[in-house]
């Protein structure tokens, strides 16, 4: 447990991270759209190959592959479609259009879109050593994720010390997440197991599609293509090394 405690930890601070980053340093709509493509590919790659992949090879021909991978799907649009409409439609937009709603919604959106991948973290702690390439995918696609988020609330006017409150409280949560991942499914069936593995697949996939890639081609441009390709390759190259 002292494990999934220290790694969803260094994994959650990716969020605090990237609020300190978009308060103190100077970074541009485009660097940030650019970063955010090259955490999308990373987690495509993740997504691919260190839980859909793994998860059929866990279930061994169940058939549970399929219906976590929608299951995660569907919750995860359910989940994002009840948060819109309870005022946290603009929660990740970097332009201050949160001015308008409350941190409710701002922060259970953002908890909606860290637990799966922290879960999963936990998870991969059961193999007995921790799987960079998950770890790697989750640092690297929540900094971006923050650096929008916390420039939106900045412009908003919202005071910074409740800006990173809100951030270190998600951190907190999504650590608890990976702890969760870790004890909870220490004993589970085989079939249980890559049920959770496809579901935060299907989560994370939709998650993509929905917020992180659209806003990476807004403020990216063209090139967000070739950025999404090297993240893919790199977290692919950081697996063959495990």
């Amino acid at each position: 447990m002292v494990s999934a405690l220290f790694w969803g930890s260094i994994a959650g601070a990716s969020l605090i991270i990237g609020g300190l980053l978009a308060l103190f340093l100077p970074i541009s709509k485009r660097l940030n759209g650019l970063i955010m493509a090259f955490g999308a590919g990373v987690l495509i790659s993740a997504i691919s190959f260190e839980l859909v992949e793994e998860a059929v090879r866990t279930s061994a021909g169940s058939g549970g592959v399929a219906a976590g991978l929608f299951a995660g799907a569907m919750t995860f649009y359910g989940g994002d479609l009840l948060i819109d409409r309870l005022g946290g439609v603009q929660r990740k937009s970097s332009s201050g259009e949160q001015a308008s709603g409350s941190a409710l919604p701002i922060v259970l959106g953002t908890v909606l879109d860290g637990i799966p991948e922290s879960i999963v973290l936990g998870l991969s702690l059961l193999s007995g050593e921790i799987s960079i390439s998950i770890l790697a995918a989750i640092f690297i696609s929540n900094i971006p994720e923050a650096i929008a988020g916390t420039k939106g609330l900045d412009q908003a006017c919202w005071p910074h010390g409740r800006i990173m409150g809100m951030w270190g409280a998600v951190a907190l949560l999504s650590t608890l997440a990976a702890v969760a991942g870790y004890t909870v499914f220490a004993s589970a069936a085989p079939s249980t197991i890559a049920f959770v593995q496809a579901f935060a697949g299907g989560a994370l996939l939709t998650m993509l599609a929905d917020t992180m890639m659209p806003e990476a081609f807004e403020f990216g441009g063209k090139e967000v293509g070739l950025l999404t390709t090297l993240g893919f390759a790199v977290a692919f190259a950081l697996r063959l090394l495990e």
